[in-house]
């Protein structure tokens, strides 16, 4: 007997939002931190290119490995969705370089702004997830109806 897994989807994307809200929900109430993945990510890099010792980063790395390793456990339970991309090489290296930039000026990411700082009532998260995910529609509108 196989499974449609598409039957599942619904309930597997509640779960896995539950999973990201408690995940940040604890991270923010063990470390007074919040669950922006580019500061947790951006933090042990600087350690190492300071050429520090890890051990105070040993909570980011964690988390960070609970990342990597979230795509295994997934697999456990559902098929991965299927990966699928319209643009080559060259656009994804200038999608990411723009995400970057954005992060950079916006002083966080989607997770730090959307899921943690809307949360918290954030008034400077909410003008964020207004310009990214504003930029995100003009960039598909133009990728799909001009070029």
């Amino acid at each position: 007997m196989t499974l449609d897994w598409e039957q599942f989807t619904p309930g597997l994307s509640l779960a896995g939002g539950l999973l990201i809200g408690l995940a940040s929900a604890l991270y923010v109430l063990g470390n007074g931190r919040i669950a922006g993945i580019a500061g947790i990510l951006a933090s042990p890099l600087r350690t190492i290119l300071r050429g520090d010792s890890l051990g105070p980063e040993r909570v980011r790395l964690l988390f960070l490995a609970g990342l990597l390793v979230s795509a295994w456990v997934w697999r456990l339970f559902a098929p991965l969705p299927e990966a699928r991309l319209d643009v080559g090489t060259v656009g994804l290296v200038v999608a990411g370089l723009l995400v970057g930039v954005g992060v950079r000026l916006g002083n966080g990411c989607t997770s730090g702004h959307g899921v943690c700082g809307l949360s918290r009532f954030s008034l400077r998260s909410l003008a964020n997830v207004i310009a990214f995910m504003g930029a995100g529609v003009v960039t598909v509108f133009v990728l799909r109806h001009i070029f």
